[in-house]
């Protein structure tokens, strides 16, 4: 195992262990938000996901104003939830779809793909598990409930 590799499983374990954004949170009034759960019958994790969009200002598009969510499931799904809610407050709703667009490109791409970490932060650390497809939906979930409660959130707020 390469040192950037171990620095990897370190994030990811940290994240596993150090959840960020669990628990769903009420959003405050006024503030647009959606929500999503998502299930991988292939091996029993399930979230769900609520994403608050903080009011945009005059020509301006809303941002991430919470990310929160709550699940179980293996260290991937739970690490990769607790990244994301890390990740996205503040965010755009362009700019998060961006990101979520980045994960996938790089979970999808079977170790072929170097991670940006200036794009992906600590979600880079999930390159390793794009080379075992089965563990790539575990680490997909919480951003795909993320990107389905981001567009609920669109049409709310």
């Amino acid at each position: 195992m390469s040192a950037l590799d171990g620095l990897y499983q370190e994030v990811i374990l940290d994240h596993a262990k150090r959840r960020s954004g669990e628990g769903l949170v009420a959003p405050d009034p006024g503030h647009g938000s959606g929500e999503s759960h998502q299930y991988n019958p292939t091996c029993g994790d399930e979230i769900t996901v609520r994403v608050e969009l903080a009011p945009a200002g005059a020509g301006t598009e809303p941002v991430v104003g919470r990310l929160t969510w709550e699940g179980e499931g293996c260290s991937i799904s739970m690490a990769a939830a607790s990244v994301l809610a890390e990740a996205a407050p503040g965010m755009t709703r362009s700019e998060l779809r961006a990101l979520i667009g980045s994960f996938r490109e790089l979970l999808r791409s079977r170790g072929t793909v170097e991670p940006d970490e200036e794009v992906l932060g600590d979600a880079a650390a999930f390159a390793g598990v794009s080379r075992f497809v089965a563990r790539v939906k575990c680490a997909m979930l919480g951003w795909v409930a993320a990107e389905e409660a981001l567009g609920r959130a669109g049409r709310a707020g």
